[in-house]
């Protein structure tokens, strides 16, 4: 029971316009249940392409958890800044084509056991219409919370406060990219250079250089080689894209802090490649003086 009547109708005003918009823009279930359910979510393969006469590509979906989770699929369209970060829009960047109106995918959720693995099928549609180059969308898959109905959870009451659990919801997102014609790819990498951060972290900072009609994907390796010769691997990083129409990225990669590598000395080399199950193929190198 309230204490006063000025404070109940300040109580009664706050329950009546902050709770319903709050439970609009968020969903009150654990958090941990959350992050479970989607970081259980395994997903083969990690891109979808259809290139040459290929029509349609089987998304093979596991939950590895110990809990049962839904998860919702839909297609937006994403695009990435130079940093590398990715952006939701709704209209392409000039050059860039979406990829969603040529695609049909089944089903649209999966509801799978601990253990439990299903196949979503894609497949390419409209291919007449499609003019050369690349178009690209992004599926998204999206951990469905199991919410109980209201007057099922548990309330805790603490000197009449509200109490409202602020949960986000995950998702995951793999690119869905159809290429037509010949790919005009070429990449180079520059400004490179070599840095110790707070005198500890050694990283190397550069620039990847895409131009051509198509996007490009593939593994970086950066080897240290002494000035005796020694060659070392100090880092790796796979997967690694810049996706049209940009034509630059930046990246910064953390290197080894290997105890046997003297980085006041030698030279990094730096390999940028396609990933060892597509073909074997170099797309760019560089070396870096240190002293």
């Amino acid at each position: 029971m309230f204490r006063s009547t000025k404070k109940s109708k300040c109580r009664a005003r706050f329950r009546t316009l902050i709770i319903p918009a709050t439970l609009v823009i968020i969903m009150l279930m654990p958090l941990k249940a959350v992050i479970s359910a989607q970081g259980n979510l395994l997903i083969t393969p990690r891109r979808v392409v259809f290139d040459g006469s290929t029509r349609s590509v089987d998304l093979n979906l596991a939950n590895t958890g110990q809990d049962s989770a839904t998860y919702a699929i839909s297609i937006i369209q994403i695009r990435m800044t130079e940093e590398g970060q990715f952006e939701t829009i709704t209209e392409p960047d000039p050059g860039q084509r979406f990829a969603d109106r040529f695609i049909r995918y089944f089903p649209r959720s999966v509801d799978l056991a601990p253990g439990e693995a299903q196949v979503v099928k894609v497949q390419i549609t409209r291919r007449s219409e499609l003019e050369e180059g690349e178009y690209r969308s992004h599926f998204y898959f999206r951990a469905v919370p199991d919410i109980k109905p209201l007057g099922e959870e548990d309330a805790t009451k603490v000197n009449d406060a509200i109490s409202v659990q602020l949960t986000p919801i995950f998702g995951i997102t793999i690119p869905v990219i159809i290429r037509v014609g010949e790919s005009t790819i070429n990449v180079g990498l520059s400004n490179l250079e070599f840095r110790m951060v707070d005198s500890t972290e050694p990283q190397l900072i550069l620039t990847f250089n895409r131009t051509g009609n198509m996007s490009v994907y593939g593994n970086l390796t950066v080897d240290h080689i002494s000035p005796a010769g020694t060659l070392t691997r100090v880092a790796t990083a796979n997967g690694i894209a810049v996706y049209t129409p940009n034509t630059k990225r930046k990246f910064i990669l953390n290197l080894s802090k290997n105890e046997e590598v003297d980085y006041s000395e030698g030279k990094l080399k730096i390999s940028y490649s396609a990933p060892s199950e597509i073909r074997s193929e170099i797309y760019a190198e560089s070396e870096l003086m240190l002293n």
